[in-house]
């Protein structure tokens, strides 16, 4: 079974988080997710997320800090995901690849059907800014 190595953004703007949907096509079609993508070999995290924002949503970030690494396994493959807040530097998001995306304040993360694989990182990134998501 393949197992994936996978950077996501939690991408923060006045006090919202972006979730990006996946599009028809895509594996897991209409979850919804943090954006980021697979690593390539010898590539670093940060490299990563910042090449996959720009090939899916056409931004820069600025990638701050980490959170606890999370995996989970689907029944064809695992993934880990390697989670990072970041910011946006410049650019205006354009939809490349999702079909759509939205702006929630971090205790409405949960209103959405979520990829079960970001459903520990929601819970790690309201932990880290102490939210209550009751």
């Amino acid at each position: 079974m393949d197992h994936i190595q996978v950077t996501c953004a939690i991408i923060e703007r006045d006090g919202l988080v972006l979730a990006a949907q996946r599009s028809a096509v895509m594996s897991l079609p209409l979850k919804w997710e943090f954006p980021g993508g697979k690593i390539n070999h010898g590539e670093s995290t940060e490299e990563c997320l910042r090449r996959e924002l720009f090939e899916e949503l056409s931004i820069q970030v600025s990638v701050g800090k980490s959170l606890p690494v999370s995996t989970y396994q689907y029944p064809t493959f695992t993934v880990t995901l390697h989670p990072f807040i970041c910011s946006i530097e410049a650019g205006e998001i354009v939809l490349n690849e999702h079909a759509a995306i939205t702006w929630l304040a971090p205790q409405n993360l949960h209103s959405l059907d979520w990829a079960e694989a970001d459903v520990p990182v929601i819970e790690s990134y309201l932990v880290e800014n102490r939210v209550d998501a009751s």
